[in-house]
């Protein structure tokens, strides 16, 4: 999940100081570059890889970082480097799972101005706006947000209201989506590709940035939401055809144990038969919390299956973050 500094948009689409009613220089430069490693025995390393790269956006005057939880989820060192080219490492305060969030504290100064939190809430569909990443001016796109509306990934998660830019860009992770007034709306999170009719729409999703004040005291000094945390399966279901096709599954988590199988067919989960991934996810979650055992009916094989699997925290299996 490396990513490479080596590239700029053409100067005609780079934003320009004079057309914005806030100080541009300020917010090019409160993003900053993420790199982390993560072992290479981590849970996560199979998936994400052990060397992580993107970006994390400075929202107070302590220097702390916001960005997008799995670039540093077991992350064992983390480096932040601003546009000036200052160095500093960074620890892993905490990474929530249901908003995807992740936050950073400098151990040293970045001596970098916050970018202001705005209202994701507020911002319209077909709107300007102007995503940055590390690296200043040619790092920096005005574009336009297409699209607010409920987003469901197979790893156990829902934004009911996800924001999503166009054209896409493959360097948004941890990224700023920034108003016309030069308030943060939303974190980079993934580059996605839709079908719609015959056409394939592609695009970038961002994290609303409203998600975080609920929760940002909490992050700050438990390093977690103070809620209970969510029953978590391992399972990566996906939608084919109007079915939810169970694609893989985490080894050794709960719904491994419990003998849920890649190709099983979920029919039915708390007894509720899902519409969709984000209804399956909501009604795994409407059993209880974290650790309570959550009823499954799937096909296989033409064979209808009941099996339970006992939940876990997803925070259990992670490698926890080595203090300074």
């Amino acid at each position: 999940m490396a990513e490479s500094t080596h590239w700029s948009f053409p100067s005609d689409l780079q934003p320009r100081a004079d057309v914005f009613r806030f100080d541009l220089d300020a917010a090019l430069a409160s993003v900053v570059q993420l790199r982390a490693d993560i072992p290479d025995d981590a849970f996560t390393a199979s998936i994400l890889g052990t060397e992580r790269a993107g970006n994390g956006v400075v929202i107070d005057d302590d220097g702390l970082v916001l960005t997008i939880g799995y670039l540093i989820t077991e992350a064992e060192t983390i480096w932040l480097t601003t546009n000036d080219g200052r160095v500093v490492q960074g620890y892993p305060l905490a990474y929530d799972f249901e908003s995807g969030f992740g936050l950073v504290q400098p151990l040293g100064p970045l001596q970098v101005k916050p970018l202001p939190r705005g209202s994701s809430s507020r911002a319209r569909a077909e709107s300007d706006v102007l995503v940055i990443g590390s690296g200043g001016r040619e790092h920096a796109l005005q574009t336009r947000l297409v699209a607010k509306r409920e987003f469901a990934g197979y790893w156990e998660y829902v934004l009911d209201e996800a924001l999503f830019t166009s054209p896409a860009h493959p360097e948004w992770s941890g990224a700023a989506l920034v108003d016309q007034a030069g308030k943060l709306l939303g974190i980079g999170s993934l580059y996605v590709q839709e079908v719609e009719g015959d056409a394939t729409i592609q695009g970038n999703m961002f994290v609303p940035v409203d998600l975080l004040g609920p929760i940002l005291n909490d992050l700050r000094t438990r390093g977690r939401r103070a809620d209970a945390a969510r029953p978590w399966l391992g399972i990566y279901p996906v939608e084919v055809k109007d079915q939810l096709v169970v694609s893989a599954v985490s080894k050794s988590g709960p719904g491994d144990r419990a003998g849920v199988r890649p190709g099983d067919v979920i029919l039915e989960a708390g007894g509720v038969r899902p519409s969709g991934l984000a209804d399956l996810f909501r009604n795994i979650w409407a059993v209880g919390p974290a650790g309570v055992e959550v009823p499954l009916t799937v096909m296989r094989d033409a064979t209808r299956l009941e099996v339970r699997v006992l939940s876990a925290d997803r925070s259990d299996f992670l490698k926890k973050p080595m203090l300074q």
